[in-house]
């Protein structure tokens, strides 16, 4: 039987809201790691761009906080299906908030590494239960797609707000209290990280519970989640297919685009100019990629009400990529600030919007039962761990690349493996099971 649609109440939007901005928080906590790894490597541990030593911890502070992340996303994505939606919520960000003020308060990289793992297990364990809360709240086709579509459109908005915060930092770091005697800008963006989670520990407690699994948590008649359930026959496609394309779509991401902000620096026209004007074309050119990225997700949330077919759906965003993200990587990276700028926004128009997608598909192909388990494989084991590692054999590769400088070999290096995992993700799509069009029970 179809399910039916919801009159919004005021419960209902206040969810939406808070659910908005915590998927916010999931690209906050990503994209904050690109403006203040260089800062950071060079305060703490005295490193320079370009040395091995500087590209081993920067692959380090990408791909070990999102393994970390990976490792306890997955349990935290059982403990949503045992214990509830709502409770991990509420615990995963109070681990986050946490986090994201200590992280400013390192006195060494291991302790600056320590804090990152930290607070992406809060955000990696916060998605799941988020997407599968709002899945079983709004159980018919088109509202929930809506839904799902544009609260992670939020995600983008995550983006620009790390960069507002950047941008405010650079300006009046100089104005905040000292912190170990300095006022590092890379210091206040980490900290600038838990002022929108306060709104999220204050109000999550009392929303209520997902009414699908409430249900039959009272009735007696929900199942006890299981991961070797999710390579039953019934499951064992979605769940390694799901799994190879999510790890593709965070490739391009972790492997090429967030590398940028290492590789405008290299620009002929940046030359000569002061570390602080080169951080604000940095931040520029980085708000253009979180645009690019905000509308692909938008424009994501209408196809997919649109268009049935969940393969013809992603392959709108994977074909172009294909030719734009190279293009963007190997030629434009080395030409100008504008042409870059253009470049960037419609890779990140093309990649963000695919983690829109595995938002959408993955509540509809899991049972109640088995919805945040399965959605964790995916993003955890397959996004956070296997996807991010693109991050750590991007910098090593550009240790060896061809390149006038260390930005020439990064954009070789970014420009290899992003396209390696669009390839990866478009080959995947033809094995992509089609979801029902309700939810499963």
């Amino acid at each position: 039987m179809a399910a039916e649609i919801r009159k919004f109440t005021l419960v209902h939007w206040l969810i939406c809201l808070v659910a908005s901005i915590g998927f916010a928080f999931d690209i906050y906590v990503i994209l904050v790691l690109p403006l203040i790894v260089g800062p950071a490597l060079s305060e703490l541990g005295g490193l320079k761009p370009g040395t091995p030593e500087y590209l081993d911890w920067v692959g380090w502070l990408f791909f070990v906080p999102a393994f970390a992340g990976g490792i306890f996303g997955m349990v935290g994505g059982y403990l949503t299906d045992f214990f509830g939606r709502r409770k991990i919520l509420v615990w995963s960000i109070l681990i986050y908030g946490f986090s994201a003020l200590a992280s400013g308060y390192a006195t060494s990289l291991e302790q600056l590494l320590f804090f990152r793992c930290t607070t992406f297990i809060g955000v990696c364990v916060e998605f799941v239960a988020a997407v599968a809360w709002l899945a079983e709240l709004f159980p018919e086709e088109k509202q929930r797609e809506k839904v799902l579509g544009y609260t992670q459109a939020f995600s983008s908005i995550g983006g620009l707000m790390v960069t507002a915060a950047y941008a405010i930092a650079l300006a009046y770091a100089n104005s905040f209290p000292a912190i170990h005697g300095g006022h590092a800008v890379w210091r206040y963006t980490l900290i600038s990280g838990l002022l929108p989670a306060i709104p999220l520990m204050i109000i999550r407690p009392f929303l209520p519970e997902s009414p699908a699994w409430a249900e039959k948590k009272a009735a007696g008649t929900l199942k006890r989640p299981n991961f070797l359930a999710l390579f039953r026959p019934q499951f064992s496609r979605t769940t390694w297919v799901t799994m190879i394309m999510y790890a593709a779509s965070y490739g391009a991401a972790f492997g090429a685009i967030q590398q940028i902000p290492r590789i405008v620096p290299g620009l002929s026209e940046l030359a000569g100019m002061a570390p602080q004007a080169v951080q604000s074309v940095v931040k520029d050119v980085q708000y253009w990629q979180e645009w690019g990225g905000l509308v692909g997700r938008v424009a994501l949330a209408m196809l997919a009400v649109a268009i049935v077919s969940r393969r013809q759906l992603i392959r709108i965003f994977q074909i172009p990529g294909l030719f734009i993200l190279p293009w963007v990587f190997f030629v434009a990276s080395g030409t100008n600030v504008l042409t870059l700028k253009w470049g960037i926004a419609v890779v990140g128009f093309l990649t963000v919007a695919q983690f829109s997608f595995w938002g959408n598909y993955l509540p509809r192909v899991y049972p109640t039962y088995l919805r945040g388990t399965g959605e964790s494989f995916a993003a955890n084991i397959g996004g956070r761990m296997l996807g991010t590692s693109a991050a750590l054999l991007t910098t090593q590769l550009a240790k060896t690349a061809p390149g006038a400088g260390p930005a020439a070999k990064l954009a070789y290096a970014a420009a290899l493996v992003g396209t390696g995992a669009y390839v990866i993700g478009f080959v995947a799509s033809f094995f992509l099971p089609e979801p029902p069009k309700d939810l499963p029970e």
